[in-house]
C-alpha cells in the first residue's frame, strides 16, 4: 500500500457539515453509522433494563415483583429488541457502515441515499415495538418468535410487534445489498478479492443471508397479520392450519439469523486479533471459506429447532448431521485464530481481550449447541432453561462482547480520542465475570430440568438463579463502568492516526476521525491485508511519506 499526500486541509467529518439537520440528512457512511450507533445503544439499554427486572423476578421462588402476564410481556419485549434491534444490526450496521469503505479503499458504500433510508426503517421499526408498551392491550406475550398458534389468538399487542419486526427486515435487507454491491464494483485498484481484509468478508457473507433469508421472516409476519386481522387459518388448527407450518417458515429464516449476529463478529475477531499479535492471521483463505461456508450451510439446518414438535425419523437425522456439519467451519475459525496468536507479538489492550472473550465464549456456546442438536439429547433440554443459556452464550457472549470489542478498537478512529485503557480493562473484567455468573448457571438449571418461560419455580433451583441474578448485577456494574469511560473518552487524549500499529487502509490511510471522504486520494493496494513482514519498515517508510 502507497501513502497518500494531503492535497487539501484535513477536515473530519463532524466539521464537515455542522447542524442538526445536516445529520438527518447525511449520506455520509460515518455518519450514518453512528445514528445508528446512538439508535442501538439506545434500545441496548432499555433491553438491559428489561433482563435485569426478570432476573429480579427470579431471585427466588414464588411471585416478587411481577405478575405472570407482565413477565411474559417483558421476556417478549426483550428478546423483540435485542434481536431484532441489537444483535443483528449491531455490528454490521455500525462498525460496518463506518469501517467497510475505508477497509476496501471506498469513498463511500454504493448507495448512501438507500443507507440512510435504511436507517430510518431501523428507528421506525424500533420505535413500532417500543410503542406496544403505550398503548392497546400491552406488548405481545408470545416470546420474540412469535408463535403460532398463540400469537394468532392472544389479544396483545401482537400486530404491531410483528410489523415492526417487518420493517425492520427491509433495513437488514437494504443494508445487506448495499454491502454486496460496495465490495463488487468499490474495492480500490489493487485489492482483488482475496486482498480484502476478513471483516469485509464476514459482511459479505452476512449480507447474502440478509438479502436471500429475510423476505422468508417478512412473508411469514404478514401471515400472521393477516390471521389476525382477516381470520384467515394459515397457522390454527381451529381453521384449518398448520402450526407447525409457521415453525418452518420462522426457522428457515431465524437460524441463517443467527449467523447475521455471529459471522459479523467473527469478522471483528479475525480483524483485531492480526493487529494485537503483529502477524498475518493464520489460514486468510480458510477463513475466507469457512465464513462461505457457513452462510451456506446455515440455510439448511433450521429443523433442529423442531425436533420436539413433529417430524419424522430420517429428516430428524438429516437435521441433527447438518447441524453438527455447520460446526466445523466455525471450529475452523477457532483454530486460526488460536493459531495466530501462537507465538505472536501478543499486546494485551481491551480489543483483543473482548476478542479472547469471544473465543472463550463462543466455544461455550457452540460445544452447548452440539447438544440440543444432537436427536437423543435434545429431547432431555429442550425447552430448558440449557436452552436459555447456550443462546446467550453464542449471541450475548459471542456477538456481544465483538460488539464492545468493535467499539474500544474502533474509537479512536470514529472521535480521534483515546479512552482510560486502565478502566477498560477493569470494565471488561467485571462484564466478562458478571456475564459467566449470569449464564452459566442457566446450563446447570437446564441439566438440572428447569423449564424456560416462566416466571416461578421450584424450590430445588434456587441458588442457580440466586447466583444468576446476582451476576446480572455484576455484569451491569461492568457495562456502566465501560459507558462512563466511554463517554469521558470523548474529552480524552488526543488518538494517533493508527494507535494499535495496523496495516489495514482503515488506519494507515485516513486520519482519525476519517475526512468526508475518507481519502484524499484513492489507495493503490499493494500489500495483503495483514502483511506484518518487515513491519517495522513499513511503518517507518509511511510515516516519512
Amino acid at each position: 500500500m502507497t501513502a497518500i499526500p494531503q492535497t487539501r486541509p484535513y477536515v473530519n467529518f463532524f466539521d464537515e457539515k455542522r447542524g442538526f439537520m445536516s445529520w438527518l440528512v447525511t449520506e455520509d457512511h460515518k455518519r450514518i453509522a453512528l445514528l445508528y450507533f446512538y439508535a442501538v445503544m439506545g434500545f441496548f439499554i432499555v433491553a438491559f433494563v428489561l433482563g435485569l427486572t426478570m432476573r429480579l423476578e427470579l431471585i427466588a421462588p414464588g411471585a416478587t415483583i411481577l405478575d405472570p402476564q407482565t413477565y411474559n410481556e417483558i421476556f417478549t419485549l426483550h428478546g423483540v429488541i435485542m434481536i431484532f434491534l441489537f444483535i443483528i444490526p449491531g455490528i454490521p450496521a455500525i462498525f460496518g457502515n463506518f469501517a467497510l469503505p475505508m477497509l476496501i479503499g471506498a469513498p463511500d458504500v454504493a448507495f448512501p441515499k438507500l443507507n440512510l433510508i435504511s436507517w430510518y426503517l431501523y428507528v421506525l421499526g424500533g420505535l413500532m415495538a417500543l410503542s406496544t408498551l403505550l398503548y392497546g392491550d400491552g406488548p405481545a406475550d408470545t416470546g420474540w418468535t412469535f408463535y403460532a398458534p398463540y400469537s394468532v389468538k392472544t389479544g396483545t399487542n401482537v400486530t404491531v410487534a410483528v410489523l415492526a419486526a417487518f420493517v425492520l427486515g427491509f433495513s437488514s435487507i437494504l443494508t445487506g445489498l448495499n454491502f454486496i454491491v460496495t465490495m463488487h464494483q468499490m474495492r480500490a485498484p489493487g485489492m482483488t478479492w482475496f486482498k480484502m481484509p476478513l471483516f469485509p468478508w464476514a459482511l459479505y457473507a452476512t449480507a447474502w443471508i440478509q438479502v436471500l433469508a429475510t423476505p422468508i421472516i417478512g412473508i411469514t409476519l404478514l401471515m400472521i397479520v393477516a390471521e389476525r386481522t382477516l381470520g384467515i387459518g394459515l397457522f390454527d388448527p381451529a381453521l384449518g392450519g398448520d402450526p407447525v407450518l409457521y415453525q418452518h417458515l420462522f426457522w428457515i429464516y431465524s437460524h441463517p439469523a443467527v449467523y447475521i449476529m455471529a459471522l459479523p463478529a467473527m469478522g471483528i475477531v479475525s480483524e483485531t486479533i492480526p493487529v494485537f499479535v503483529k502477524k498475518s492471521i493464520f489460514g486468510y483463505k480458510v477463513i475466507v471459506y469457512s465464513s462461505l461456508a457457513i452462510a451456506f450451510i446455515g440455510y439448511f439446518v433450521w429443523g433442529h429447532h423442531m425436533f420436539t414438535s413433529g417430524m419424522s425419523g430420517p429428516a430428524r437425522v438429516i437435521f441433527s448431521v447438518l447441524t453438527f456439519l455447520v460446526a466445523i467451519p466455525s471450529a475452523i475459525k477457532v483454530f486460526n485464530w488460536i493459531a495466530t496468536l501462537y507465538k505472536g507479538s501478543i499486546d494485551i489492550k481491551p480489543p483483543l481481550l473482548y476478542s479472547l472473550a469471544f473465543i472463550f465464549q463462543f466455544a461455550i456456546g457452540g460445544l452447548t449447541g452440539l447438544v440440543v442438536g444432537a436427536l437423543a439429547t435434545d429431547i432431555h433440554v429442550h425447552d430448558t432453561y440449557f436452552v436459555v443459556g447456550h443462546f446467550h452464550y453464542v449471541m450475548f457472549g459471542g456477538t456481544g462482547f465483538a460488539f464492545f470489542g468493535a467499539l474500544h478498537y474502533y474509537y479512536p478512529k470514529i472521535w480521534g480520542r483515546m479512552y482510560n485503557l486502565k478502566w477498560a480493562n477493569i470494565a471488561f473484567a467485571i462484564f466478562f465475570i458478571g456475564f459467566n455468573l449470569v449464564y452459566f448457571p442457566m446450563l446447570v438449571l437446564g441439566m438440572m430440568g428447569m423449564p424456560r418461560r416462566y416466571y416461578d419455580y421450584l424450590p430445588e433451583f434456587t441458588l442457580p438463579n440466586l447466583i444468576s441474578t446476582i451476576g446480572s448485577w455484576v455484569l451491569a456494574i461492568g457495562l456502566i463502568i465501560m459507558i462512563v469511560n466511554l463517554i469521558r473518552g470523548r474529552k480524552g487524549p488526543k488518538a494517533s492516526t493508527n494507535p494499535w500499529g495496523s496495516v489495514t487502509l482503515d488506519w494507515t490511510h485516513t486520519q482519525s476521525p476519517p475526512s468526508l471522504y475518507n481519502f484524499d486520494e484513492t489507495p493503490q493496494v499493494e500489500r495483503g491485508p495483514y502483511d506484518y513482514r518487515n513491519y517495522e519498515q513499513y511503518l517507518q517508510e509511511h510515516n516519512k511519506n
